[in-house]
């Protein structure tokens, strides 16, 4: 009786540990998403927010929107490289995954911030487009809607890797429209490509919340600690892109234009 006692008692004393580990691995998964999220906002603000409300006296090129550019912005938007930046950050996810393995925790992070910082100059244009007012309500609008999703993806007792896989396939076909439409220029096709993108990311946030905890769950036990490291990394960039992803799409259909 007394060694059943002891063997619960490791076994409870492991799960609490587990539990904690668990904690502990999305708290950092959270914090460097929200890090590479604030990265990627101040870097687009720098490009156009700035110049936006800059003195048009020091800028150097005028849109036809009546608003003002610096020397960094018309190099990126008046000129070929806002090509290269556009799709930039596409060739940075697939760069960050292959490297994932052969680089350490530190670098794999210090590449996630790099790719937000990219990220931040390839959506800068939004400060151009939509009033400010439009895109600080539409943020708090995708906060709220992704901590809810996240909340249910980590709390879910429901199997979600099926409607993730639909949901991948969705999503590739998301990308091949908007690639699309980009020489097109729809505003039907850019609106539907907008619905069904908020509704994909939605459930790619709840996916890839529980996934990233079903992750923890099944390696904690290996305890490999610079693996650990890098798959909360890579979980934050899931999240991070899930999260940008939707503002953009909620952006389209619910912000103010200029």
């Amino acid at each position: 009786m007394a060694q059943f006692d002891t063997i619960r008692s490791a076994a409870g004393a492991r799960a609490q540990q587990i539990d904690e580990g668990l904690r502990a691995h999305m708290n950092k998964v959270y914090a460097t998403m929200s890090a590479g999220t604030f990265i990627t906002f101040l870097a687009a603000w720098a490009v156009a927010g700035l110049a936006v409300t800059s003195d048009p006296a020091n800028a150097v090129a005028e849109l036809s929107t009546g608003k003002y550019l610096t020397s960094l912005g018309s190099a990126i938007y008046l000129s070929p490289l806002r090509w290269v930046i556009m799709f930039a950050p596409l060739a940075f996810i697939f760069g960050i995954g292959a490297a994932a393995n052969r680089m350490s925790a530190a670098g794999v992070q210090l590449l996630f911030y790099v790719f937000a910082t990219v990220m931040g100059l390839s959506i800068s244009s939004i400060f151009l487009v939509f009033t400010g007012e439009s895109i600080v309500q539409v943020f708090l609008i995708t906060s709220i809607a992704f901590a809810g999703l996240s909340l249910v993806g980590y709390t879910t007792k429901k199997d979600l890797s099926g409607m993730g896989s639909f949901l991948i396939m969705g999503l590739i076909g998301l990308i091949v429209a908007s690639i699309v439409n980009i020489f097109l220029a729809s505003s039907a096709m850019a609106f539907a490509i907008s619905v069904i993108g908020v509704l994909i990311f939605a459930g790619l946030t709840a996916y890839d919340t529980q996934r990233i905890k079903n992750d923890y769950l099944q390696m904690a036990h290996a305890g490999d600690q610079e693996w650990l490291a890098k798959s909360a990394i890579m979980g934050a960039l899931s999240l991070y892109l899930d999260f940008i992803n939707m503002f953009m799409m909620l952006l389209q259909l619910l912000g103010n234009r200029e």
